[in-house]
């Protein structure tokens, strides 16, 4: 017995036949479709996730020691105590009056900085998105952290409240 989905063009309700993704109508998609489906395939296989971990993730033994962290019952316990304590919330939006939830654990002072840091709680806070691609940018050109950069010799801001003035006076 056949099997029948629909067609992919936006508003049409025609039935098309497997394999097919488009009806005759809009046929002309149907290249176009098989094409971008098989450049997502390729970039999605082992080889490229292999690639992007050992080359890019794990570019040495330094980063593979923090991916491993992230990977350990120590971290997965230390993440869930800080969210409690911060009770879900952005401790850097909070610095600035405002209500934003969040679910990421940021370190304060970046592991790529000081390693020794890593396990305390009092150097995590739970940071929002938004916050997080600020920071990120932040820590890059202040600490030098980052793929590609060299991390330079500055004194490490522990408070959310120094970070966040830091970051404003960036801008």
């Amino acid at each position: 017995m056949p099997r029948f989905r629909r067609c992919r063009q936006a508003r049409c309700h025609a039935m098309v036949e497997f394999p097919n993704h488009y009806c005759d109508e809009h046929f002309e998609h149907e290249a176009e479709y098989q094409e971008q489906r098989q450049r997502w395939a390729r970039s999605h296989s082992k080889t490229y996730t292999h690639k992007y971990n050992v080359v890019t993730r794990n570019r040495d033994d330094a980063k593979a020691d923090q991916a491993k962290f992230y990977r350990t019952r120590q971290w997965s316990a230390l993440r869930k105590s800080v969210l409690l304590r911060d009770q879900y919330l952005c401790q850097y939006c909070k610095a600035v009056g405002k209500v934003t939830p969040g679910k990421t654990v940021d370190h304060i002072v970046p592991i790529e900085f000081d390693a020794r840091l890593k396990a305390y709680a009092n150097n995590l806070a739970v940071i929002c998105p938004a916050c997080h691609r600020l920071k990120t940018d932040w820590e890059q050109r202040y600490y030098g952290t980052g793929q590609g950069n060299q991390l330079r010799p500055v004194g490490e801001l522990h408070t959310i409240n120094d970070i966040v003035v830091a970051m404003i006076a960036r801008k």
